[in-house]
């Protein structure tokens, strides 16, 4: 459950960020160059903020695959 939570937060900034980029300032993109930057840093050591604060509000893993 917490990784399909962490991918919808990603893609919903991400989106989020492309769309403020294209009607407000180009200035957006930084954020969503953050957001790629993190994925890839919390593939690397396999650490994530994100997952850190769903364990504390009670989010578990799902032992069932999606498949």
């Amino acid at each position: 459950m917490k990784n399909r939570i962490v991918r919808g937060v990603a893609g919903t900034f991400i989106l989020i960020s492309l769309v403020l980029a294209i009607y407000v300032s180009q200035n957006w993109l930084w954020f969503t160059a953050f957001v790629g930057a993190n994925l890839l840093q919390s593939s690397l050591t396999k650490w994530c903020l994100l997952e850190d604060i769903l364990k504390k509000f009670g989010v578990q893993d799902s032992d069932k695959s999606c498949c």
